[in-house]
């Protein structure tokens, strides 16, 4: 399971990244300074950049609260998929039964 980053910390590492982007020669090179100075993983500052750039509308990309709402979406259809294949159960149950054939 990943481990809950603060978002204070992820907010202040990208907000650094940005910041000083113009001081060091390449993303990596900024990132990988940055990263370090905060004790976080490269790699995740690099998304939660690339993530805060589509946020911003700078890149193109799903956006935070684009992706929150496919989520929710999707465990709404998931739900309502069960709950449809448990009333086509429960009809074809009752059918069943009321058919004067079975008694």
């Amino acid at each position: 399971m990943p481990k809950k980053i603060d978002p204070a910390l992820r907010e202040r590492a990208v907000r650094l990244v940005l910041e000083h982007r113009s001081e060091y020669p390449s993303n990596a090179k900024v990132i990988a300074a940055v990263a370090r100075q905060e004790c976080v993983g490269a790699e995740s500052l690099r998304r939660w950049v690339i993530q805060a750039e589509i946020d911003a509308g700078d890149r193109g990309g799903q956006t935070s609260e684009e992706h929150a709402e496919i989520r929710r979406l999707k465990a709404e259809n998931r739900a309502l998929r069960e709950d449809v294949a448990i009333l086509k159960a429960a009809t074809a149950f009752f059918v069943g039964e009321l058919d004067p054939r079975n008694r």
